[in-house]
């Protein structure tokens, strides 16, 4: 397999001998073009004056062919184009024929330079190539029409010369252009592909369970960016190996917990140790119900994980499933001697959600808060309008969050205090769970707390 280093250079090579030839035959053709038309051009000139000069001093045509020799058009009888030869001797028609001949205004050919079909004395051309000619005048009068004729005409050895070096040159700057395009494409090549196979390491290191493997690359292109990805998900995925583990961990102890009770209870009474008495029995009906709880949770947990958790929304009125909560809560709060508050707009308006899980939602945080709170305390529930949004707030007097602990209380397992046990029948998931129910319903859960003054779980879901 080629590798891209090798595939880059093989595209810089083509590239450039591509660039190269076009550029070359191009610049080639235009000089080839431009100096014929300039060849032309001054012979043209030339040939006109020398044509006008000889029928001015014959008064016709007559003899008219030897102009169109080089001899005769820089001898003695000329002295202007004599000077113009010894100042310039490779000036003039220093080839085997003139692409040009004389006519009449009728197109018949009187004399010319070439040897051309068609365009010999005595023929006639066609009105349309007469055209293309420059008609040659005297005194004011027109006496003829001086024709170019479409042909190749011989090059003199200036002339080769010329273009051999024009060649030459375009070669050399070919050659130069191909190793400084390769010298430079090198250097990109090299920055290039080094991230790329720090980035394959990278991801070769994260394959074999390196999680967390971070790639040092510091570039602001596209390259950076993606090496700041790959950081960024290899630190998120050995922080998710983390959580897995101790969520594991977590799992496993509490479940060891219940099983371990209800298993020492067993052993005790078959073994006749112990005998059945209804304080045994309500022991083990607690135990087995706390495991009830954590399997439905983590239930539930991977439901909304996998987005199938089920949801029934409805048009609803918040402040009827307050009241109910209210009236659920209200015999565990007065048997705790615990204040139970309702505040509620009157003008609240109806919003679209599950009613059952927003009974879920509001019953995880009013237990919660009735659980953390003494005898004497308070928790309030209330509802109101935020611009577009309705906002139902759970907040307590109790003993509250330390600033440490609330980034996680969010987290799976997370408790905090680590010596206190799920013996409420708790799972230590049910906030997760919370969390997940409010934004599975497109809502926005925040906590504020300060130790010794309480805690305020706000909900905040959209009207539209």
């Amino acid at each position: 397999m080629r590798s891209i280093s090798l595939k880059i250079t093989l595209v810089l090579i083509v590239v450039s001998l591509v660039g190269a030839i076009f550029t070359a035959f191009y610049i080639q053709n235009r000089t080839k073009n431009a100096l014929d038309t300039f060849i032309r051009d001054q012979d043209q000139g030339v040939l006109i004056e020398a044509l006008t000069n000889h029928y001015q001093e014959n008064n016709s045509w007559e003899g008219v062919e030897q102009v169109f020799k080089g001899d005769t058009l820089y001898g003695s009888g000329n002295d202007g184009f004599a000077g113009q030869r010894e100042n310039n001797p490779n000036r003039g028609f220093d080839r085997a024929s003139i692409p040009f001949v004389l006519t009449t205004d009728t197109g018949l050919v009187l004399a010319g330079g070439t040897g051309h079909p068609g365009y010999q004395p005595g023929d006639t051309i066609p009105i349309k190539e007469l055209e293309k000619g420059l008609s040659l005048e005297s005194e004011g009068e027109s006496i003829g029409w001086l024709v170019m004729v479409p042909f190749s005409q011989p090059r003199n050895n200036p002339q080769l010369n010329f273009l051999d070096t024009i060649r030459e040159g375009l070669l050399i700057s070919s050659l130069v252009t191909l190793l400084i395009a390769l010298f430079l494409g090198g250097i990109l090549i090299q920055s290039f592909t080094r991230p790329i196979r720090k980035l394959a390491q990278a991801t070769e290191a994260v394959a074999t369970g390196e999680l967390g493997y971070q790639v040092d690359i510091k570039s602001g292109d596209e390259l950076g960016r993606l090496a700041a990805s790959f950081n960024s998900m290899s630190a998120d995925l050995e922080s998710a190996d983390r959580s897995r583990k101790q969520i594991t961990a977590d799992i496993a102890h509490d479940l060891r917990t219940p099983l371990s009770v209800l298993h020492g209870y067993t052993e005790a009474m078959s073994e006749g140790k112990l005998s059945g008495n209804p304080d045994v029995y309500r022991v083990m009906h607690h135990q087995a119900q706390h495991l009830n709880y954590l399997i439905e949770d983590l239930r539930t947990l991977s439901l909304l994980d996998s987005g199938e958790l089920s949801f029934h929304i409805q048009n609803i009125d918040p402040a009827i499933i307050l009241e109910q909560i209210k009236a659920a809560f209200s015999p565990i709060a007065k048997e705790k001697e615990i204040d139970l508050p309702l505040e509620i707009r009157q003008d609240l308006p109806r919003v679209d959600l599950d009613p059952d899980r927003l009974t879920q939602i509001l019953g995880n945080l009013l237990n919660n808060a009735i659980q953390v709170l003494s005898i004497g305390g308070e928790v309030t529930l209330s509802a109101e309008t935020d611009k577009e949004s309705l906002v139902i707030q759970v907040s307590d007097n109790g003993p509250g969050i330390q600033p440490e602990d609330l980034p996680h209380i969010f987290d799976r397992f997370y408790r905090t205090d680590e010596s206190r046990q799920s013996d409420e029948g708790s799972s230590g998931l049910g906030l997760s769970i919370t969390k997940k129910l409010v934004e599975a319903q497109g809502g926005i859960i925040t906590v504020e707390s300060e130790p010794g003054l309480g805690t305020k779980f706000s909900l905040t879901f959209p009207l539209d």
